[in-house]
């Protein structure tokens, strides 16, 4: 099969699914909860998913541990849990598999609709489902290790796949009769589910879906855990994921920005002037969010904002040496990327730092790099999104963004839909 194998599955769902009891027990996505967020979220109801995905294993005391042992620790932790809420019900097994139909409507926009499935995993060469970043191989074991632990996917990752025109039609005509499960999210994203067993319309689906590819929005490391997890294993091994379509009624894209630790604003700018023309937006005092906001809206191609909270300064016009730190021999679609000139040219050219989550770190929106930049005595690297078209383009390229360079939203919520291997 050249396209996307989508499987019906026995999905394991908590019993109690009112959308109360589901808007305490779910969370974001495991790379979206901080350290405060994975608190408040286990402290708002006992058996929060973010129990599963993030145990918050204490450190041993007096002892030292490497990242790969508390991995193993807290995937062990997860494990344990996971069973005992299977023994007292908690969670609970679906009687037949299913594919489950997914909306996301977010305030003021057109609602995103996909389909919840077990995907096969493609074996190597397939152009069937395609990466379009990085992974950090730590991470990749951390996850590969709670996979081991549960043998269950706990959350789904995101495929944003070929429009069909069948595909649209059934999903138009599934969506006109209660949704099985409803909850909206802290940031008034309602999510509705509707489990679907037709024989006929999950025929109809599976066939409809295999004359597709999809593109990874979300969850690189979770489709690598996955991949790890199956080898030396019979078969291909499957993956839960949601599959949406590129373009209409799928998902939208926002840039990752950075933000380098112990680094001035001052020393920041002195630097980047080497290699880039540097224009002050904002000095201290000054209106910074609004000129953030505007730029992020208008802003050119191959320029970027740098503040630390008080000061904002444009960077542009990268010099002949800037650009040639980008390899020549890399794919068209990848090397216009701003992404890449940023990390080519600037975090790893002018300013020395390795591409690793101690060296250079990530944030999802403004205000969290802002904070970061804030609290570890560094910058902030405010970068413009990508389209979900640049993005297809690097995938089918084969080539690979830097590590965190996309944000796809609106985001599955985790803890609605589970997918145990075994039953």
């Amino acid at each position: 099969m050249t396209g996307l194998d989508v499987r019906p599955f026995r999905a394991l769902t908590y019993r109690q699914h009112d959308g109360d009891r589901l808007a305490r027990v779910s969370s974001p996505a495991y790379d979206l909860v901080n350290p405060a967020g994975r608190d408040r979220l286990a402290a708002a109801d006992p058996h929060n998913i973010v129990r599963l995905i993030l145990p918050g294993v204490e450190p041993l005391p007096g002892q030292e541990t490497t990242r790969a042992e508390r991995d193993q620790r807290s995937a062990a932790v997860a494990g344990e849990t996971l069973r005992t809420w299977l023994a007292e019900d908690v969670l609970v097994h679906d009687e037949a598999p299913a594919l489950w139909r997914y909306e996301m409507a977010a305030p003021g926009a057109v609602p995103t609709v996909g389909w919840l499935g077990a995907v096969t995993l493609p074996a190597a060469g397939s152009v069937a489902v395609l990466p379009h970043e990085d992974t950090f191989p730590p991470a990749v074991a951390g996850r590969a290790a709670l996979l081991a632990a549960t043998d269950t996917d706990l959350e789904p990752i995101v495929l944003a796949h070929d429009p069909d025109p069948e595909v649209a039609a059934l999903t138009r005509q599934t969506g006109d009769v209660p949704p099985t499960l409803e909850v909206a999210d802290p940031d008034g994203v309602v999510h509705r589910l509707w489990r679907v067993t037709d024989p006929a319309v999950l025929d109809r689906l599976t066939h409809a879906l295999a004359g597709t590819a999809a593109v990874i929005a979300d969850g690189h490391h979770r489709f690598a855990a996955a991949r790890d997890h199956q080898r030396g294993r019979a078969g291909q091994g499957s993956v839960l994921a949601l599959v949406t379509p590129m373009g209409a009624g799928g998902l939208r894209v926002r840039a990752i920005h950075r933000v380098v630790p112990d680094l001035s604003m001052s020393t920041a700018v002195e630097s980047a002037a080497a290699g880039f023309a540097v224009r002050d937006l904002a000095q201290s005092g000054g209106a910074v969010r609004p000129v953030i906001a505007d730029w992020l809206e208008t802003g050119a191609d191959g320029t970027f904002l740098l503040t630390d909270g008080s000061r904002v300064a444009e960077l542009s016009e990268p010099s002949p040496a800037m650009q040639a730190a980008v390899p020549a021999e890399a794919p068209t679609a990848w090397r216009r990327l701003d992404v890449v000139l940023a990390h080519a040219a600037l975090l790893t050219g002018l300013w020395g730092r390795p591409d690793d989550p101690s060296s250079v770190l990530v944030a999802h929106d403004v205000e969290e790099a802002l904070r970061l930049a804030a609290d570890r005595a560094g910058v902030a690297l405010l970068l413009r999104s990508p389209s979900p078209a640049d993005v297809a383009a690097v995938a089918r390229a084969g080539a690979r963004m830097p590590r965190k360079s996309t944000l796809f939203v609106p985001k599955p919520r985790t803890g609605l839909v589970l997918r145990p291997h075994v039953h």
